[in-house]
């Protein structure tokens, strides 16, 4: 028995040929009688389309190649089910490449997708990619920076301002008193890190004694966040600092759980009595925390969302001007940064 073919749907469904591709690829152009009509010649013969043939014919895939810095942070899962729901409007899929903060991976991921022949990629770069991401381009393989802006305009883009999300945080530690502020993140090789760093040193500048001190990380993760938060409890109280800005809510987590549970039996600190803490990003799990956790809230499904409409835009007409489309953070206040009574 041969294999059914879309010739073989549109005369079960008693439709065209064209009417079965606009189906299967832009199904919003179709009444949702016909739509109906075909969908069940495809189940009665057990159609299945050629997808590699396809994309040998269109020159590019249905799928988006979307790469984040750590999959693991709540922020870039949320931003991948953004970009999901809206690439899913356009008959569109997401497949989540995780760099892990390294160039080689990052490297890897695209050259897979551009192998692939993706329908353009979003990515939150970790070095600087222009060169690669133009070369891509050229071959038909729109791209769109995500959590990160384009150096010259060069590449649409989705972001917040984290220079401003980085002072929000240190403002509202040093509006309920706070003067000696730990700043915990890294790399600092990481544009956003290095934002939020100098959004808090200047709002600290403004202030007379008020000190950042960076402790600097290798990971944006809870255990580097544990092990900033050991060391910073080794430290006599006197040289401890009275508040720490996190660089996102995994490392604030990490920090909470050292300052509040010594593993070797010794002394712990009191959160927000003895030292405040902040985080970022504002992830589900911050107001669950054991001590509900301050953050910057940013509006990470939107962002995704947001990034690929860019993308569809450029697709359509690759002259256009790219765009740059920057969300505000907000601050959120929870008991990790309540006042000294």
């Amino acid at each position: 028995m041969s294999t059914p073919s879309v010739h073989d749907v549109a005369k079960s469904a008693g439709v065209s040929v064209g009417t079965v591709s606009n189906v299967l690829n832009h199904p919003h152009k179709v009444s949702p009688a016909t739509v109906k009509r075909v969908q069940k010649a495809i189940e009665a013969l057990g159609f299945v389309r050629n997808d590699a043939a396809r994309q040998l014919r269109v020159g590019h895939s249905q799928t988006i190649g979307l790469v984040v810095l750590d999959v693991r942070n709540p922020f870039f899962t949320d931003i991948a089910r953004g970009a999901e729901d809206k690439a899913a409007e356009g008959g569109l899929t997401v497949t989540l490449g995780n760099s892990d903060e390294s160039s080689e991976r990052e490297a890897k991921y695209l050259d897979l997708f551009e192998q692939q022949r993706v329908f353009g990629v979003l990515i939150s770069p970790y070095g600087d990619i222009s060169a690669r991401l133009d070369s891509m381009r050229k071959r038909g393989i729109p791209s769109v920076l995500v959590d990160r802006e384009s150096p010259n305009s060069t590449f649409s883009s989705v972001s917040v301002d984290d220079i401003v999300g980085g002072r929000l945080a240190a403002q509202h530690l040093l509006d309920i008193g706070r003067r000696r502020i730990a700043f915990v993140g890294g790399p600092m090789a990481i544009r956003q890190v290095s934002d939020r760093l100098a959004g808090a040193q200047s709002a600290a500048d403004e202030v007379p004694n008020a000190q950042i001190d960076v402790i600097e990380l290798d990971a944006l993760t809870v255990i580097a966040g544990r092990d900033a938060g050991a060391m910073i409890l080794a430290r006599a109280p006197h040289e401890r600092p009275d508040a720490i800005f996190a660089a996102n809510d995994l490392v604030a987590m990490g920090v909470l759980q050292a300052l509040l549970m010594s593993s070797d039996g010794g002394p712990s600190v009191r959160v927000p009595e003895d030292i405040a803490l902040i985080g970022y990003d504002d992830i589900d799990f911050a107001s669950a925390a054991v001590v509900p956790l301050s953050s910057i809230s940013q509006p990470s499904a939107q962002m995704g969302q947001t990034a690929v409409e860019l993308l569809l835009n450029e697709a359509a007409d690759p002259s256009a001007d790219r765009r740059k489309v920057v969300f505000s953070p907000k601050l959120v206040v929870r008991e990790s940064t309540a006042p000294r009574l």
